[in-house]
């Protein structure tokens, strides 16, 4: 009877396209099971774009389905003019459980995209000013994809201290420093651990 749990198991893993991440491994930040703009864990995504300091990039933070899937979808026209570049949904999870990421090797996203780059963001009790972040990259294929960012990866933008995984306060899923017109649908995001505790 394991071996049937089991296996069914891994099979559905597999339908979300995480057949290597068992569920004990992960501590889900947000899966759209809420059917709105708030995570699971009680906050709420919100969109930030350069015109909070004279941007002129024009984007939208909306709830969508693609292929079947509840998204959260970032869209819009990512412009340069005033110093600007970037559009941004972010959330803050500093009262959450996973502001302690320290027993976590990196953060797991499933995503739909243009087959453009973008950018994960992490702000932590460090970071004072806007620009400052701690940065990784990822390519957004079209169709579904699963992304692992190891932690390792993300590098701090303007930011002399490294990366403290005891104070995460806000992610943010950011289209950023070139023109383009950025369409990313994210339909989970995750902490993971490649072994479980021991």
């Amino acid at each position: 009877m394991g071996l049937v749990f089991r296996f069914i198991n891994t099979a559905l893993l597999a339908c979300c396209g995480c057949a290597t991440v068992m569920a004990d491994d992960l501590l889900i930040i947000d899966d759209r099971r809420t059917g709105d703009y708030r995570s699971p864990l009680g906050t709420s995504w919100r969109l930030i774009t350069d015109q909070v300091m004279g941007g002129v990039s024009d984007g939208r933070l909306t709830l969508d389905t693609i292929d079947n899937r509840a998204c959260l979808r970032l869209h819009g026209d990512v412009r340069l003019e005033n110093r600007g570049g970037f559009l941004q949904a972010a959330l803050d999870i500093k009262d959450t459980p996973a502001f302690d990421a320290s027993e976590y090797q990196g953060i797991l996203l499933e995503v739909a995209g243009n087959n453009e780059a973008y950018n994960l963001h992490l702000r932590t009790d460090d970071v004072w000013l806007p620009w400052q972040a701690y940065r990784a990259s990822f390519q957004a294929p079209a169709g579904w994809h699963t992304i692992r960012l190891p932690f390792t990866k993300f590098i701090g933008y303007r930011i002399g201290s490294p990366l403290n995984l005891q104070q995460l306060e806000r992610i943010g899923i950011v289209a950023i420093g070139r023109a383009f017109k950025a369409d990313l649908c994210v339909a989970s995001l995750a902490l993971y651990r490649d072994d479980p505790p021991t």
